[in-house]
């Protein structure tokens, strides 16, 4: 049985801190079943831990990795001279993967990808993918924890702290190997989405050998690669959120914007402690459309904050009527214990909360049934969810997130599989869901 474990060879150079890196990988290594062998011919691939401090140390892990590869072929390369711009591709584009230092997670990924994992019986009862509580066809993919924004009626600081992002290849490794056992759409989620690396600056990781900037165009960009759909949630409408937009208009990740606005009012906004241009963000709106006239906007707001004035309501309704939303939520501001919105004076009866909510509800429900007529008659691409107890398929196209929007209702369908795309032209729509037939 012995001979049957997969065999990597291993070359440590450099500084007592390189020697350190290569104890956590080979430590990893044997954690997970993997052989450590002696000699190139007894590998199935060679790992090298370079040096690039000074000239003489990058010439001696430039000839260690070409002696690697003429000797057996298949090379890893890791260190500080993968840090070093595309040096070692330059000299030897045969080698597997490249990664810079402290990147233990990089070089097992790749080693994963050249030379699987042996079968444990007792780890690999657990998925690659990890367990999961939603359909196996979709995940919810969280690149941080935390957040910096201190809003009035929110805890979430408190509780969970501030912003601390993922690395952006940690977050990578996850989505391919959630991608790998069948999951088809990568919901991104977090606190705040596009705040993704302001907490390490934007800190550079390694994915595959391919440098990535911690932020949320370079994510997206590499998600995009993927081959799977890929789903922005709980976007704050930065300006740097309009750069992911052409990648919406090139079809790399899904025209879908989930950007929560909570209000339109500038008072109100202040007093919420958010961001308060509204004329700005109506632009931008206009402007995104302008780039990919197909995206789905999604937001959710609130209704009710203490100091709301009539004004102040009709400017939200106002605000709905101009930015033409394709999808909204909405929620009677409720006390939480602890936010400090709690101490804000003139705060609203339960009653006009509940008829602004009412009122902004039948507003957004015009807007939306007209929205979703204009999708009759199209060919759309679904994801079939599920099926309802009548018989109907129950599925959703590029702009209807799970969960929170409405369905793709496939009209007598039953023998449609979960997860499986289908092919369907819209024949009818109501407020929240659209009627198909497959085509």
């Amino acid at each position: 049985m012995q001979d049957s474990l997969p065999k990597v060879g291993f070359i440590s150079l450099g500084c007592p801190k390189a020697l350190v890196d290569s104890e956590r990988i080979l430590t990893q290594l044997r954690a997970e079943g993997y052989e450590v062998v002696p000699s190139y011919q007894d590998a199935n691939l060679v790992v090298v831990n370079t040096c690039g401090f000074i000239d003489d140390a990058v010439a001696e892990s430039l000839d260690t990795i070409g002696e690697a590869l003429a000797e057996n072929g298949k090379v890893i390369v890791t260190g500080c001279l993968g840090a070093k711009g595309d040096i070692v591709k330059q000299t030897h584009p045969n080698v597997l993967a490249v990664t810079g230092p402290h990147a233990t997670e990089e070089v097992m990924q790749a080693i994963h990808t050249h030379l699987p994992k042996p079968h444990d019986p007792f780890t690999d009862l657990v998925p690659s993918g990890g367990v999961k509580l939603t359909p196996r066809h979709y995940a919810y993919l969280k690149i941080s924890e935390g957040c910096n924004h201190h809003c009035r009626f929110c805890i979430i600081p408190d509780l969970r702290g501030g912003l601390v992002s993922r690395p952006v290849g940690e977050v990578m490794t996850e989505a391919e190997n959630l991608v790998q056992v069948g999951v088809k759409e990568l919901l991104v989620v977090s606190q705040d989405t596009s705040a993704y690396g302001v907490d390490v600056k934007y800190k550079p990781d390694f994915w595959k050998g391919r440098p990535l900037n911690t932020r949320m165009l370079d994510l997206a960009t590499a998600l995009g690669d993927l081959g799977a759909w890929v789903r922005l949630h709980y976007v704050y409408p930065y300006p740097h959120v309009d750069d992911v937009i052409p990648l919406m208009a090139a079809g790399k990740i899904l025209p879908y914007l989930d950007i929560p606005l909570q209000h339109a009012s500038p008072s109100i906004l202040k007093s919420m402690k958010r961001p308060a241009n509204t004329e700005n963000t109506l632009k931008r709106i206009a402007q995104w459309r302008s780039i990919c006239p197909d995206i789905t906007l999604r937001s959710t707001f609130i209704v009710g904050f203490p100091g709301e004035t009539e004004d102040d309501f009709e400017q939200l309704l106002d605000f709905l009527d101009d930015a033409q939303l394709d999808r909204v939520g909405c929620f009677a501001y409720s006390p939480v214990d602890g936010a400090t919105a709690n101490a804000l004076p003139n705060q609203i009866d339960e009653d006009v909360k509940q008829q602004r909510l009412e009122i902004f509800m039948q507003k957004q429900a015009t807007i939306s049934a007209s929205k979703l007529q204009q999708r009759v008659g199209q060919s759309l691409q679904v994801m079939v969810d599920g099926i309802s107890e009548d018989g109907h398929a129950l599925a959703r196209s590029k702009a209807e997130a799970p969960e929170v929007d409405g369905w793709v209702i496939i009209k007598n369908q039953p023998q449609l599989v979960s997860g499986e795309f289908a092919s369907v032209k819209i024949m009818d729509a109501d407020e929240h869901d659209l009627w198909a037939e497959l085509v």
